[in-house]
């Protein structure tokens, strides 16, 4: 039995024109002998709309009741393509996260996969040319639907294609990925084949062509990834453990954008290193995501400053008050910054790209409020209003 999974994101299933597309791109795997797991988004917009609706009528939505709202996006969009494949004479049958059990834990808005009952989903497979699956969601061991968060689709199907032990085509609206994002740098150059590495920390600092856990999963299991367009025909990106060997591995091979970033920084704490360390598992048990951590110290005080997104203030800062009055310290958030980073895992045999990024920012009379590194990428935090030219001026140096 040949399986492959296929997602389709939210844009390539906007309206029922797009639909009868998916449909079609997907009856064609059916003729070329193939079992598909199809997961699909919700309806372009979808989530979008629920989530303001809900926030309508509350500041706050509780969690739980957010998330029974949210998986019914995506169980309109599976019931709709199911519709369509069936109408073709196309063996299909949709489950949503409950009916193919997919695990998660209990983390409401942001929960992670558990376990996928890969027994039950071969016997849909015995039966059906076509499994049609909700992405975005699963469920818990005690019945309650869970998401998991901004690209969790990704992340079903990446997981799907774990246990099947396939490959996973991953569709949207982008033909493959580029070493910057083509509305930002036009001449962009897409790749043929990128590395799970490069992907990872591209994926992670801003990159919207997959979800950064899809491509952990990726990794760990080695499932080959291909991203391409569900409107073209041009050939995509695949994701693989190493490059070709007769292709030439580039020093940098990406940039990546991620705006909208608030810088929050904390004075004169004890300089003791128990303080800092009970601060951020504070802020870890409140399933707060943090970034760019620096920490300065000044004789007997530490001064930490770190990255949240805006989504993350209100938890932060009732988290900070009630944390901090103990230490005597202060907190200050600042804003509004945008964190621009290059990638690439050439860079761990060259040198000299730290000196060039930051010879681009010093041109252009911009300072960084942050900079932090690892083997293969270098971040900086800068004013948000500068950030997409500083990110076309650092494309051109590195000829990207």
């Amino acid at each position: 039995m040949r399986v492959v999974v296929q997602k389709y994101g939210g844009s390539s299933v906007a309206d029922t024109d797009r639909i009868k597309n998916v449909a079609n791109r997907i009856a064609k795997k059916v003729q070329e002998g193939y079992k598909v797991v199809s997961v699909i988004s919700a309806m372009g917009k979808t989530t979008d709309q629920l989530i303001n609706l809900a926030k309508s009528l509350s500041q706050r939505p509780d969690e739980r009741e957010l998330d029974m709202l949210l998986v019914t996006g995506e169980q309109v969009s599976c019931a709709l393509v199911a519709i369509t494949l069936k109408d073709m004479g196309i063996n299909a049958i949709s489950l949503n996260a409950f009916q193919a059990k997919i695990l998660t834990t209990k983390h409401h808005t942001n929960a992670r996969i558990m376990d996928i009952s890969v027994s039950h989903l071969r016997e849909y497979l015995k039966e059906y040319d076509v499994i049609v699956v909700t992405g975005f969601q699963g469920v818990t061991e005690d019945g309650h639907f869970t998401t998991l968060g901004r690209g969790g689709s990704d992340t079903s199907a990446v997981a799907l294609a774990a246990k099947l032990k396939c490959d996973c085509e991953i569709y949207s609206d982008v033909v493959g990925v580029y070493s910057c994002d083509p509305r930002l740098y036009p001449n962009a150059k897409k790749w043929d084949y990128i590395t799970y590495d490069d992907m990872l920390e591209l994926a992670a600092t801003g990159a919207k062509v997959l979800h950064s856990r899809s491509v952990e999963i990726a990794k760990k299991y080695n499932v080959k990834i291909y991203c391409a367009s569900s409107f073209s025909q041009e050939e995509g990106t695949w994701v693989v453990d190493r490059l070709p060997e007769w292709l030439e591995e580039p020093v940098v091979t990406g940039v990546s954008l991620d705006r909208n970033q608030m810088k929050v920084s904390i004075m004169d704490l004890p300089n003791e290193a128990t303080v800092i360390a009970d601060i951020f598992k504070r802020v870890a048990d409140k399933g707060i995501n943090v970034d760019m951590i620096s920490l300065v110290k000044n004789g007997s005080s530490t001064h930490v400053s770190f990255t949240v997104v805006p989504d993350g203030v209100g938890k932060i800062e009732e988290l900070l008050n009630e944390t901090l009055s103990v230490y005597g310290a202060k907190y200050h958030f600042y804003g509004q910054f945008a964190k621009i980073t290059v990638v690439g895992t050439g860079m761990r045999s060259s040198y000299g790209v730290a000196s060039k990024l930051l010879e681009v920012l010093q041109s252009e009379q911009v300072e960084p409020e942050l900079i932090t590194t690892s083997e293969i990428k270098i971040s900086v935090l800068v004013p948000e209003d500068k950030a997409e030219m500083l990110v076309k001026r650092i494309c051109e140096a590195f000829e990207l």
